[in-house]
């Protein structure tokens, strides 16, 4: 009987347990959720797409997200823990530069489910990242920017030469210059370098005039404010611009073309209610793009109809599933 009693307690312990990723029952407004942000959320890219989500997961769901500005490298850790530590049920972070200090933190708060946006570190049971198909976006900029070039030079700036950040890079440089090359310049050609910074607006605009002084006649950026100051160094220059990662069509009308939105109010809106019905789990990559309606181009009058018309056959040819940008990494 001893024994019976022993496994029966023992079963009713296990069931009892909660599994991490799962939301335990509780309601959206008793969820302890944060967001890590490396930048300001008026920087008009990465940092205010992120930001949207906060704002859309509480609206929409009836969550109290909130959310920290701005978080130095330094402070990765020590912020990661700080949330941990006060019983958070999930951190989330903007950017593949929080894998390693959410893997060192992960480690010590089992029970916490972070999951890194961008990121690709799954190897804990409550790591999670959430990986919009950034590719699939910089293809969309590339056909547009490969038809708009007049001389097919084409100038790309990363904020850091991360693994998704080269990949990206890579589907933009290439698809560009195949386009072009298409068109008849027969010498087209990118030419990627990396700021090493995310919001130095100043470099970045000293960058984007030297790539132009070269030759390049149409700028392609993904650095978070950064991003502005290579917009403003075009526009001085009179090169244009495909805009990444928010609407940026008002930053500098005549310079910015069109632009390839995030809307990643709705891939939070999506991550964090699958979370609530205890679908998402940590120990995977959960991947997002075109076909989830993560990204998709806001054109500009400045843009011909048949540049417009051949964007939105490579937003379908995504869709179906019918291109494989990954062979172009």
């Amino acid at each position: 009987m001893k024994k019976i009693v022993s496994f029966a307690l023992v079963l009713m312990m296990v069931l009892s347990m909660a599994t991490v990723g799962m939301a335990e029952a509780k309601s959206a407004a008793d969820v302890k959720i944060v967001l890590l942000l490396p930048g300001e959320i008026n920087d008009q890219g990465w940092n205010a797409s992120n930001y949207a989500g906060v704002v859309a997961c509480n609206e929409q769901l009836g969550t109290e997200m909130e959310y920290v500005e701005a978080v130095s490298e330094a402070d990765f850790e020590s912020t990661f823990r700080e949330y941990a530590e006060r019983g958070y049920d999930i951190i989330m972070a903007a950017g593949s530069q929080f894998d390693v200090a959410a893997k060192t933190v992960a480690e010590e708060y089992p029970d916490t489910l972070f999951m890194n946006v961008n990121g690709s570190d799954c190897s804990l049971p409550n790591l999670c990242p959430l990986f919009p198909k950034e590719y699939e976006a910089s293809y969309l900029a590339a056909v547009i920017a490969g038809n708009i070039s007049e001389k097919g030079q084409f100038g790309l700036i990363g904020g850091d030469p991360n693994q998704a950040m080269q990949d990206l890079m890579n589907v933009y440089g290439k698809t560009a210059v195949a386009i072009a090359q298409g068109r008849g310049i027969a010498d087209a050609s990118y030419n990627l370098q990396y700021s090493n910074s995310w919001d130095d607006v100043a470099l970045g605009k000293q960058m984007a005039e030297a790539m132009i002084d070269n030759g390049a006649d149409v700028m392609f950026v993904y650095a978070n404010s950064l991003g502005l100051g290579v917009i403003d160094g075009a526009a001085g220059k009179g090169a244009k611009v495909v805009g990444y990662s928010a609407d940026q069509n008002a930053v500098a009308p005549g310079t910015v073309v069109a632009s390839i939105n995030f809307n990643y109010a709705k891939m939070y809106v999506w991550a964090i209610n699958e979370w609530l019905n205890g679908n998402l789990k940590g120990g995977q990559i959960v991947e997002v793009g075109v076909p989830e309606d993560i990204y998709f181009p806001v054109y500009t009058a400045d843009l011909a109809p048949e540049i417009v018309a051949a964007c939105d056959a490579a937003v379908a040819e995504l869709k179906a599933g019918s291109v494989d940008l990954k062979a172009l990494f």
